[in-house]
This record gives structure tokens, sequence and C-alpha cells, in this order.
């Protein structure tokens, strides 16, 4: 929590607390101000007196009011501007982090992080700047205001603060443990229902709508059951600290009735020491609900700074070398790249060697698990190589900024990810100052211009999130159209042609073929017949290179490449 609130400017929290002290006293006064008016006009009957003393009880409820604002604007202000700065930072965090930190914490998890941990701090905050500096102040004023009405009475606090500790200290140690519980479940909840969301489909394709309802069901009745149990713990503080109160006024109005017939004390004072017991009291209450709260904000703190206190993997060097464009002259090389994911025992990849120049096409197939994937994602740096050299334009990629890197690079992952808005915007993603000409042209290429022209808003039709209003087909063809639009010098398609029947597949790589003259071209695939007419096929197996070379020269003398054909194509197809 510390470290989340250096975040805090010192100058808005020091106007709370000015406020805050402002507000206290004022409020403090008020009781002493009852008991003169009591004493030294009701008694004696001085109707100016009263009025004057009333004049003075308004004034003083003004300023308490005026600080008290003050003090909420500044205690909100600070706390929501510190939640914005958290969500931002995670955001940008968890935006530059590398594959491994999604692997690790998951996306349920960074969402709650990112809204439900976020959004404690800030309450804590804001009940921080406000309570946590009003309790305090509050409970020595009114205790020392308390002792200066009548000394005797205050003994009844010996014995009534012993009991409040001990019960406050009851219900924390209860219910802290079980706030911070709440976080984990909450992770559980937000997971269960975004895997519900997401695969739908899958879950109606088999009949296993039934069996997730159960599944969220039990993860929400488990979260429900725990906030339950502590939210009824923490509500016995409420009814407790009523039955302290009223028993304090019992005892003071028990003693306090026998000291004025003692004539010993004034009613006017008795009224007023009533008073401040009461705000003792509250204090404490105030204080306890601090006390609850904070350890719950102390986990989110915690779960906040792991996010943000994670390593990045992937950094870039001082003084960075430059990268630029090279169109014709472009070059990739893989110089004996191994690559092994963390924490594992083998490699992924293992000496992958290979070079292509401006024009060609590199294809990589191989069965599943391979590190066809891997192997592309090692590009635009998602991974980083563990051993040898990548070279892009004869320049290390690891000796370049990672934006410089992605700047050359049209990238057309596994999965076709379009963004809510329109199909422009979507096309744009990566060339914000693309025309319409040049759209139409790289939609043309990717074999989705007549669907799209087809389209009552053309360019302006809407893209649900995630695309969830297209076919797997024409999210697969707007994605390709969007890396085609971006000027790179190498563009990626990793099994992004999967969706696509094979006329389509076939039209859309002989459009590639005849219309992207400069460039490089990498190809995962796992049909043969969008490999075949790549310049050179990478045969990947358990992360080796175990072929490379042509169609016909690794169906003539390769082992694995030939299974693969064989499983797929008949031998009238390979004449």
């Amino acid at each position: 929590m510390i470290k989340i609130w250096k975040r805090i400017s010192w100058i808005s929290a020091l106007m709370a607390v000015i406020f805050m002290v402002v507000q206290v006293i004022a409020d403090l006064y008020l009781p002493t101000l009852t008991s003169n008016i009591i004493d030294k006009g009701v008694a004696v009957g001085d109707i100016d007196y009263i009025w004057q003393t009333g004049m003075f009880m308004v004034g003083f409820s003004l300023i308490s009011i005026i600080a008290a604002v003050g003090n909420t604007f500044f205690a909100t202000r600070e706390s929501q501007k510190l939640g914005k700065e958290l969500r931002t930072d995670i955001y940008n965090k968890v935006e530059n982090a590398s594959t491994r930190t999604f692997d690790k914490y998951g996306t349920a998890s960074l969402i709650t992080r990112t809204t439900n941990d976020v959004n404690q701090i800030q309450m804590v905050t804001q009940m921080f700047l406000r309570m946590m500096i009003n309790a305090p102040i509050t409970l020595i004023g009114a205790s020392f205001l308390a002792y200066s009405k009548d000394p005797q009475l205050t003994k009844i606090f010996l014995v009534v603060i012993p009991i409040i500790i001990v019960a406050i200290g009851g219900i924390m140690y209860f219910a802290v443990p079980l706030f911070k519980s709440m976080q984990k479940k909450t992770d559980r909840l937000n997971l269960v229902f975004r895997e519900g969301l997401t695969g739908v489909r899958v879950i109606r394709a088999f009949n296993k709508t039934a069996y997730e309802e159960k599944r969220f069901d039990d993860a929400n009745k488990d979260y429900t059951q725990t906030a339950i149990k502590v939210n009824t713990i923490v509500a016995l503080m409420m009814p407790l600290m009523t039955l302290i109160m009223s028993g304090t006024n019992v005892a003071i109005t028990w003693f306090g009735g026998h000291y004025i017939a003692d004539m010993t004390l004034e009613v006017g004072n008795l009224i007023a020491f009533m008073t401040y017991a009461m705000q003792i009291l509250i204090s404490f209450m105030m204080l306890s609900m601090i006390f609850v709260m904070v350890p719950r904000a102390q986990a989110s703190a915690e779960r906040i700074n792991e996010i943000l206190e994670e390593p990045d993997e992937i950094v870039d060097i001082q003084n960075p070398a430059t990268i630029s464009r090279q169109g014709s002259q472009a070059t990739l090389a893989f110089d004996h790249v191994s690559y092994r994911f963390p924490g594992a025992e083998k490699l992924a990849l293992k000496d992958v060697n290979f070079s292509v120049d401006s024009g060609q096409t590199v294809a990589i197939i191989g069965g599943t698990g391979s590190g066809k994937t891997t192997l592309v994602n090692l590009l635009p740096r998602l991974y980083d190589v563990e051993s040898g050299v990548i070279r892009l334009n004869n320049q290390d990629i690891s000796k370049v900024t990672q934006h410089d890197l992605r700047e050359v690079i049209g990238f057309v992952p596994q999965k076709a990810v379009l963004f809510s808005g329109t199909i422009r915007e979507n096309m744009c993603y990566g060339r914000p100052e693309a025309t319409d000409e040049e759209i139409w042209r790289a939609l043309e290429i990717a074999q989705a211009k007549d669907f799209v022209e087809g389209l009552a808003d053309g360019l302006e039709s809407r893209v649900e999130q995630g695309g969830g209003n297209f076919s797997g087909g024409q999210r697969q063809r707007l994605a390709i159209a969007r890396a085609l639009i971006k000027e790179s010098d190498i563009y990626v398609f990793d099994d992004s042609f999967s969706a696509l029947d094979f006329k389509t597949d076939a039209n859309l790589r002989g459009a590639l073929k005849k219309s992207m003259t400069e460039g490089i071209m990498v190809i995962v695939a796992q049909r043969v017949s969008t490999v075949m007419d790549a310049d050179i096929i990478l045969v990947l197996d358990e992360g080796k290179v175990v072929g490379q070379g042509t169609h016909e020269e690794l169906l003539a003398d390769n082992a694995t490449y030939q299974e693969i054909v064989h499983s797929q194509l008949r031998e009238e197809d390979l004449a």
C-alpha cells in the first residue's frame, strides 16, 4: 500500500488534512456551545446569550460543512486520480508484457486486478484521507474535552474502550482472511464466466450447457457463501457498537444524575459529556472500519504490485541500432536459432538455420506441436531466442527496438483478431493514413472485396467484438487484408488460411504472389496445397528442421514431408 500511496500528491493530501482538522475543531466546539446555552442561558433565562451563542453555533456549523466539502473534494479527487494511474500503468504493463506473463496470470486475473483490485485501493484511499484523519483527531480532542467537563465520568471509558477493542479485534480476526480469499474467488468467478461467454458455441455443440451452468453456479456459490460469511461477521460490528454506545449512555446518565444531585456537575456539562462520549465511540467505529478494509486493500495492492513489478523478459538494449524498410533489398536469416519455453527441459526449437531474400516465400509445415507458431513468434520478438541470431535486413533483431522491428513486419496471428468498430478502422489499424483505394486493393488481394462490397455500409460496416458478426473465413481474410495494407518487409501468415476453402486459398495465394513483388512472405500452414508453391519449405518435427527445399525436392527425398503429403493428397493429385 505504501508503494502505491507514494503516487498521491502531497499537496492534495495536505489540503485534505487541513480541511479535516478544521471540520473536527468545529464539530468538537459545538457540544461546548450547547453546554453553555443550557448552563448560562436557559438556566438563568438569558435570551440574549442564547441568541448570541446560537449564532456562533450556526457559524461553526457552516465552517464544518465547508471544511467537509473541501476534504471530500480533495480525498475523492486523489483517490480517483490514483485509480486512473493504476489502471493506466497496469494496462500499459500488460500491453508490453511477454506472452509468458499472460500464461502466468491468466486473462481473468488480469481483468480482476485492473478493475476490482483498483476499486479497493480507491475506496480505502478515500476512506483514509477522510476517516483515518478524522477519527484520531476527534478521538484525542473529544477525550480531552470530556475530561475537562468531568474527570470522574471519564473513568467509564476505562471499561468501555477495552470492550470495544476486544470486539473489533475479534471481528477483524475472522473477517480479514475471508476478505483476502474473496479476491481469488473473484478471479475464479471471472474466469469461469469469461470461458462460458467465449466458448458458448462449443458448449452448445457438445450439449454442455447444464455442465457449464453447474460449473459457474459452483464458483458463484463459493464466492457468495464467502461474501455472506464475511459480511455477516462485519455486520456484527454495528449492533455491537450500538449496544456499547447505549450502555455507555446509560452509565453516563446514571452516574451523571448522581453527580447533578450532589451539585458537583451541571446539566449542560452532562449533555456535552454525552456528546463527546458518542464522538469518542464513533471514532473507534471509524477506525475499526479502516482496520477491516485496509487488509483487503493490502491484498489488492500486493496483487497490483505483483503485475507492475513483473520483470520485463524482452527489453530493448541501450543505444539500439536502427532498422528500416528495405523493400526489394529485404533479407531474413535464422542463424542456428534455438528456443526453450521458461522452465521447460526440452528445446521448443533447436538449431533452426535458413535464409531468404525479398520476393521469396518461405513456408513452414509440420505436425501439431512441432514449433511452427513458436518460430514465427520469434520474428516480432514475442519471444526472445535462447541461442543463435535472427537477422532482418542484415540486422540482429535483438539489437533494435521492438517498435522499429515491428514497424517492418506485417503479422497475421493464428487466431484472426478483429476489434470492435468499423471495417475501415480495422483496416487502418497498422497504417492510419491508408486511402480507400489502398484498402480496397488489399481487400481484393485477400479475397475479401466481394463480401465487403455486399455489405450495406461497405467499409463503414460494423465489426462486433472479436469480429463475431463475421464467419471464420471472413475474419481471416479481413485480418490478412489488414496486414497487407501495412508496408512491410516481412509478411507473416501464421496458419491464416485454415478457415478458407481450397479455391479461395488458391486464389489468395495467387494474388499474393502476383502483387507482392517486394518483401518476404512467411507462411505457416497445415495444408500441403498451401505451401507447395513456396520457394523454400521448412519441415519441422519436434522443433527441428528435418527438411528444407522446394516441394519437388522434399517430395523426392524427405520422409517426413512425404508422410504429410500422402496423408493429404492422392497419387493422381501429385502427378
